[in-house]
């Protein structure tokens, strides 16, 4: 049975979430003067307790000033998400629903459905900004999306087996491996790999440039296995391209029911957080 741990200190919040390794930290700054606060206690209790793969920490900002001023905390209740020691996301106010909401989006990564990952390491779903993700020949009801999300349907190609999968990032991320799921006989076999691009490649552009790795993927790592990467060729990506060449049977439909990136990201800075202050996007300043 889940529980929710009490903070004394800077030292013990570290020490908390290095404990934690990949599991999902989320972390209720309150003060018991707070009416929200109150409110929102018992519901936080209730939820440690149905996510108990989950870790589950209270900081007192009036007893734990530092750590609530590092975290940028200015109201409560503030719920802040951390993995692998990593903040991922956070969100203010007393919105039940909301909360429970998050922790189930971002549990799924560390709940150890989709299998193992290795130690220090990540399902680096949270920080894919799908809204600037694409895939070039992909059905119109079967798009990228789908394999982005676990049991959330699934990839497939158009017109014939190549897809072009283009992955931006919200912030720099190190990629270890990659995971494929899907059909023995329509997941994807040869696949180049493009990272930092400035568009989405054509297909012509993919298949004749030069690749920061080519991949001939075993018909049995389509069952989720991790596809190790030139770890070293990794280290600074921004976005990544997938261009799919065939598949396992050489049939004309590829078909991927889910794709994830395993990794870390490079440091704490989520892009996303970050709001225009003035004119709008594209203009120069």
């Amino acid at each position: 049975m889940g529980s929710v741990k009490e903070i004394t200190d800077e030292a013990n919040f570290q020490a908390e979430l290095s404990n934690a390794g990949t599991k999902l930290v989320v972390v209720d700054f309150t003060a018991t003067w707070c009416g929200p606060c109150r409110t929102m206690s018992p519901i936080f209790e209730q939820l440690a307790a149905k996510f108990p793969q989950s870790v589950f920490l209270k900081v007192d900002v009036d007893k734990c000033q530092e750590i609530a001023a590092a975290q940028g905390v200015s109201a409560m209740p503030t719920f802040i998400f951390f993995r692998n020691k990593v903040k991922i996301a956070r969100m203010q106010g007393s919105d039940s629903a909301g909360l429970e909401s998050k922790i189930q989006q971002y549990s799924k990564a560390s709940d150890g459905e989709e299998g193992e990952v290795v130690a220090g390491q990540m399902d680096l779903s949270p920080f894919i900004t799908n809204s600037e993700c694409e895939c070039l020949n992909e059905t119109d009801d079967h798009p990228l999306a789908h394999a982005l999300t676990s049991g959330g349907g699934f990839l497939q190609s158009d017109c014939d087996e190549q897809l072009i999968i283009s992955i931006t990032f919200n912030q720099s991320v190190k990629i270890h491996s990659l995971k494929f799921k899907a059909p023995a006989d329509k997941g994807p076999k040869h696949v180049r790999i493009f990272i930092n691009q400035p568009r989405t490649l054509d297909f012509d552009l993919a298949d004749g440039s030069s690749s920061v790795q080519d991949l001939v993927i075993p018909q049995e790592d389509l069952e989720g296995n991790l596809v190790n990467l030139r770890f070293v060729k990794f280290q600074n990506v921004q976005n990544i391209q997938l261009f799919i060449k065939d598949n396992q049977s050489g049939s004309d439909v590829t078909q991927i029911d889910h794709l994830a990136f395993i990794g870390s990201p490079i440091n704490t800075t989520n892009m996303g957080d970050f709001k225009r202050v003035a004119g709008k996007k594209g203009e120069s300043h």
